[in-house]
């Protein structure tokens, strides 16, 4: 389920809820009562699997970097170019 980010603003608290998307948004806060709004906050995002690398290295350390695959005499950074 989704994580939710709410601020009130009548007395500030910032809260977090598990909602389903289905669900409608919370309006009033938990602790005064008053009107809340919910935040834009970045979701959590996790690239898995061959070819995505998060650190930048691949698992095979012996072979080349495979990150350009257009053999363009325009990229001045590749062996290959």
């Amino acid at each position: 389920m989704p994580t939710y980010d709410y601020l009130c603003s009548k007395c500030g608290h910032e809260f977090e809820v598990q909602q389903k998307m289905s669900d409608s948004p919370i309006n009033i806060c938990e602790k005064c009562g008053g009107e809340v709004t919910k935040l834009i906050s970045s979701g959590n995002f996790l690239l898995k699997g061959g070819g995505w690398y998060a650190d930048g290295y691949s698992s095979n350390k012996g072979s080349k970097d495979r990150s350009c695959e257009s053999k363009s005499a325009s990229c001045g950074s590749c062996e290959s170019a």
